[in-house]
């Protein structure tokens, strides 16, 4: 019953114009566009909040506004960074509802989970750069130098650096998500994966000091650490998924 249900749910796809489709898409568009406002204006309304909350790792600093209306423009940066986190997952959501009624079962049994998969991982890379990398690495700008000079920062250039490391820790978690689509399409098996570990050391240490924007080998070790985490995790992964 279900797989018939399917079979008609394609066959009124194929029946809709292309006026139709460009219709549902403007529709789904308007919907991200609207949600996406909303945040922006709830993101505005706790500004405080959340500046208060990316401050939070460096304790002990004391942020300075270095030019006219610095604080300003970066509280619009903060703002719609907040706002476009927010709406990411609502907006995949959209994408998934769609492209679902022009895939076939199995090519929905992949790109979905995937999607959703690569949100929650995202997320998961976000809160990891949060706890674990921002404060090892502020820790050590901190100390270091600390009987000399007083920490004073930027605030913007903070933020930067923030926004930065979050991003770039948020990418390096979709590590296990790439795998899977290579090994489920055929493109390297999970024993070439592991064959290559060597060579995975070498990448990930390279792409621990890429992805950090600090200096300090801690944090970059720390990046590390956990894309070999990451690469390992997705080979487990895939192998379940080929059985």
């Amino acid at each position: 019953m279900k797989h018939v249900t399917n079979q008609e749910q394609l066959k009124h796809d194929r029946e809709m114009s292309i006026s139709e489709h460009l219709d549902e898409l403007r529709n789904r568009f308007l919907i991200v566009f609207v949600l996406f406002g909303f945040f922006s204006i709830s993101c505005f309304t706790q500004l405080k909040e959340i500046t208060l909350f990316l401050q939070k790792p460096a304790l002990g600093v004391k942020f300075l506004q270095l030019a006219p209306g610095e604080y300003f423009f970066v509280s619009i940066k903060i703002a719609l960074y907040s706002s476009i986190l927010l709406t990411l997952p609502l907006a995949i959501y959209q994408i998934i509802m769609f492209v679902r009624p022009g895939l076939t079962g199995q090519e929905a049994q992949i790109i979905i989970p995937s999607l959703l998969g690569s949100i929650l991982l995202f997320f998961i890379g976000i809160v990891f750069g949060y706890t674990i990398l921002i404060p090892a690495a502020l820790s050590f700008f901190i100390k270091y130098g600390a009987d000399i000079i007083e920490p004073l920062w930027s605030f913007e250039q903070y933020f930067d650096f923030v926004i930065l490391l979050l991003i770039s820790t948020g990418l390096a978690f979709q590590i296990p998500i790439l795998q899977i689509f290579l090994g489920l399409f055929n493109f390297i098996s999970s024993k070439q994966m592991l064959s290559a570990w060597k060579y995975v050391i070498v990448i990930a240490t390279i792409l621990g000091a890429i992805l950090t924007p600090s200096t300090d080998p801690f944090t970059q070790c720390l990046m590390a650490i956990a894309i070999l985490a990451l690469y390992f995790s997705g080979i487990s992964i895939l192998i379940i998924l080929k059985k």
